[in-house]
C-alpha cells in the first residue's frame, strides 16, 4: 500500500507521519507539503503514486481539491484533523499518528 502524507509546509508533521509508518510491512510512505514553500511541494505523480491520501488539517483536504482535483478521481483521502503545534518526530505527535492512522494502513 502507498501512503502519502501532506500538510502545509512538509517539514514537520507529514514527514514525521513518513517516518513512523514506513517501516511498517507492505507500507509505503511519502509525504509532500501544500503551500507555497514547502521543503517538497505536492506533485501530480505523487498523488498518482498514492492508494490513500492522508491530510493533517480540514484546510489541506480544501486545498487539495481545489489544485488537484483531477488527480484524486477514486483516490481515498482522510483528515486527520492534526494541529500545527508539535515538532518533528514529537513523541505525542507519533501517538496521535499512530492512532489515527493505523487503522486505515492494515
Amino acid at each position: 500500500m502507498h501512503a502519502l502524507f501532506l500538510c502545509s509546509q512538509n517539514r514537520l508533521r507529514s514527514p514525521t507521519a513518513e517516518q513512523v509508518f514506513s517501516s511498517w510491512p507492505g507500507v509505503e510512505t511519502d509525504s509532500a507539503g501544500l503551500g507555497t514553500g514547502a521543503d517538497v511541494p505536492l506533485s501530480a505523480d505523487q498523488l498518482e503514486w498514492a492508494d490513500i491520501i492522508f491530510v493533517m488539517e480540514k484546510v489541506h483536504k480544501v486545498r487539495l481539491a481545489q489544485k488537484f482535483k483531477p488527480y484524486l478521481n477514486g483516490k481515498r483521502v482522510i483528515c486527520l484533523d492534526i494541529p500545527d503545534v508539535y515538532k518533528f518526530m514529537q513523541p505525542e505527535l507519533i501517538q496521535l499518528l499512530e492512532k489515527k492512522v493505523s487503522k486505515f494502513l492494515r
